[in-house]
């Protein structure tokens, strides 16, 4: 299911590289504006993917979900690939956004659900490092088709048509996964869903049944209702601070490298070569960091974590500006100095701010609510995304790079008091044991 992961992050990524080759005047003949459509096209769907991903999920089970998610992957990553024009291309990078959406939402919940108490943390993990992999897959890949065939005008079609082969592996793999036991339970068909309890490792099966049944008939029945719900003080507090952490995952700014770092590289006087190289050193120490990170966290006070983390991306991006800003290096230093900053901005943010986020939001939601909050939390991710990945472009030419990683810097700021008012684990675990619907 960490494939779902990968694929995010892949599809995410691949615009990276793809997007300079995609912006030359004999290609599709991007702007800065245009350039912030297409990227945002992706994010926008994302968030109606995961929006919708909640429902669907209940109704259909998360493998027959996750099966048409790897269709919608594969068929609108064709469809990029042959794009004539900017409209086509968002348009289908749009349906795109609506798999990567709901993959976003689906892996972590699902990873939750098949996961005993004492593997969850580490299997929700997997999913986040498999996004920053699939992201590092996604630069190498660009690297080498922009350097070998870069003079080639069409080669940006190649790399994004190269997201197929991990869409593809992830419909065969959907044949072969467990089905959710949860989801069993919810459907009340107790039997096999003890069955694939046990199949699963978990212990003492019968008062886990037990008390998600009894999770499940509190939550109403079924039928999920939004206006009951919000009138529960407690579901409220969580669902108010479920958007705010996907607020500060997003705000951070370490999409705008995600997808613009090859431009940006370029702007800071990089070589195209150099920039797309330079993708993969900012990926393998994402990657890296996402590791240890992951691992370091699991048995960590979270929210602590989440403030470390988010006071590393206020010194890291204060410090990028800053080198940018300055006029006292030569090109050479100021690259290999840029370059160093970024890569710690983002194995900080890989390391430990991104994998604290989603390890909250797959724990924090109880019973029936789960899936409707999730996906609400999930949403708020890509319409943040969207309006950042949007702006972004223009930021860069009418403020320069440096004044936007200062405001990055700042907005990692304002995450740290929204941590500080918001995320409270004693308040969220005693809001969750206690919700009622």
């Amino acid at each position: 299911m960490s494939l779902g992961g990968f694929l995010f992050g892949y599809d995410t990524g691949v615009i990276n590289g793809a997007l300079a080759f995609m912006s030359r005047p004999d290609q599709l003949n991007l702007g800065p504006f245009l350039q912030g459509v297409v990227s945002s096209s992706l994010v926008i769907g994302a968030c109606i993917g995961a929006l919708g991903c909640g429902k669907v999920a209940d109704q259909m089970g998360r493998k027959k979900n996750l099966r048409l998610i790897a269709i919608i992957f594969t068929a609108s990553t064709f469809l990029c690939a042959l794009a004539i024009n900017f409209w086509f291309m968002s348009i289908f990078r749009f349906i795109l956004g609506i798999a990567v959406g709901a993959a976003s939402s689906l892996s972590p919940m699902y990873l939750a659900e098949i996961s005993p108490d004492n593997l969850r943390s580490a299997n929700v993990n997997k999913n986040a490092i498999f996004i920053v992999l699939g992201q590092l897959c996604a630069f190498v890949v660009n690297a080498i088709l922009g350097n070998i065939w870069g003079n080639w005008g069409p080669i940006w079609r190649i790399m994004v048509l190269s997201a197929a082969i991990p869409s593809v592996i992830l419909w065969i793999n959907s044949f072969r996964i467990s089905g959710s036991p949860q989801w069993l339970l919810f459907k009340r068909r107790v039997n096999k869903a003890r069955q694939l309890f046990r199949r699963l490792g978990f212990k003492d099966t019968n008062a886990l049944i037990k008390s998600q049944t009894e999770a499940i008939d509190e939550t109403d029945d079924r039928d999920f209702s939004w206006a009951v719900a919000l009138k529960n003080k407690k579901l409220l507090y969580l669902l108010i601070t479920g958007i705010v952490i996907a607020l500060i995952q997003q705000i951070s700014g370490v999409n705008t490298v995600m997808y613009y770092g090859t431009i940006l590289l370029e702007k800071v006087g990089m070589g195209a070569g150099g920039s797309l190289y330079a993708n993969i050193l900012i990926g393998v120490v994402s990657v890296i960091a996402s590791i240890f990170g992951t691992r370091m966290i699991e048995k960590a006070n979270h929210h602590k974590m989440l403030i470390i983390g988010l006071i590393g991306n206020v010194v890291f991006l204060a410090i990028l500006g800053l080198i940018m800003k300055s006029t006292m290096f030569s090109q050479t230093v100021t690259n290999a100095l840029v370059l160093i900053a970024l890569t710690l901005f983002l194995a900080n943010h890989q390391g430990i701010v991104s994998p604290v986020t989603w390890l909250l939001l797959a724990e924090m939601f109880p019973g029936k609510v789960k899936v409707q909050f999730m996906s609400v939390a999930t949403a708020t991710t890509w319409i943040t995304n969207f309006v950042i990945s949007l702006i972004y472009p223009q930021l860069i030419a009418l403020l320069g790079t440096a004044v936007v990683f200062f405001v990055f810097a700042l907005t990692n700021g304002f995450s740290i008091l929204l941590s500080f008012l918001f995320v409270n684990g004693r308040k969220m675990k005693n809001a969750y044991q206690n919700a009622r619907v």
